[in-house]
């Protein structure tokens, strides 16, 4: 495969990310206050709404380009919901966060 050709899937699957956070984020944003989602956390419902809209935006997105879909398309578009939950709720400063109080430090003056 040619880097360039790589780099474009790449750059289409960020934006593909990207466009999937900013729906979850906008979708909770709306239903949080219905009367029965308002007693269970945000984080929540943003993690059941990415893993609502990324496996349907797999099938949208399968049934326009006219290919079939496999299972490992929809273990992959259950992984990417985890991504897209993280993106929208805030994820990557908690992701961070977590890596910068783990990863290895030089020690003082060396």
């Amino acid at each position: 495969m040619d880097v360039n050709v790589m780099m474009q899937y790449v750059t289409y699957g960020l934006a593909l990310i990207g466009v999937l956070a900013f729906l979850v984020s906008i979708i909770v944003q709306v239903i949080k206050e219905l009367p029965g989602l308002n007693q269970i956390p945000t984080s929540i419902v943003a993690l059941v709404t990415s893993l609502i809209l990324c496996p349907m935006a797999l099938v949208i997105l399968c049934t326009y380009y006219k290919m079939v879909i496999t299972w490992y398309y929809i273990i992959a578009s259950v992984v990417a919901a985890f991504i897209v939950y993280l993106v929208a709720t805030g994820g990557w400063e908690k992701v961070k966060s977590i890596w910068d109080r783990t990863k290895y430090k030089d020690s003082e003056g060396e």
